[in-house]
């Protein structure tokens, strides 16, 4: 069952202990050969962008707010309110979640591309499945300083 074209997988986020079925955009790096990156080879710890959107959905579902919007805030909640109507309890809970809620500033940066970076955590040669994790903290840095490296 080796892979030879993928275009999904599921992606974990960490942070926020969830998983979602994603598309597999582009692959962005490889330690091992540029070769590989050229050719789009999906490998182990191969780093490669992915859809943002699922992630989006949920976070809006979980905690209320839009992800990636650089609008004025005030306007655009009491738009969602409108749309979707949802019960006081609701509301609160969303509310609290929202206050606990904070989110690392690079990783919201991707949100507003659309496009996140991830890493291959399964063999997908070996399995036929190429899942993985969101990059976050001091791996998307690295990884990001890696990435501004290789444009130069």
């Amino acid at each position: 069952y080796r892979a030879l074209r993928l275009d999904s997988g599921n992606y974990a986020w960490g942070s926020e202990n969830v998983t979602k079925k994603v598309r597999i955009l582009d692959v962005v790096y490889n330690a091992s050969s540029n070769e590989l990156v050229r050719t789009k080879t999906l490998l182990k710890n191969t780093v490669i962008q992915i859809d943002a959107q699922p992630f989006k959905q949920w976070y809006l579902k979980k905690f209320g707010m839009e992800l990636g919007k650089k609008a004025k805030r005030g306007e655009k909640k009491d738009e969602a309110a409108d749309e979707e109507k949802k019960s006081r309890h609701v509301i609160f809970k969303q509310k609290a979640r929202a206050s606990k809620q904070k989110l690392d500033p690079a990783l919201e940066e991707q949100f507003q591309s659309g496009r996140l970076l991830a890493c291959i955590a399964s063999r997908p040669g070996q399995s036929g499945r190429c899942d993985g994790y969101i990059l976050e903290g001091e791996e998307l840095v690295f990884y990001k300083r890696k990435l501004e490296k290789k444009k130069k």
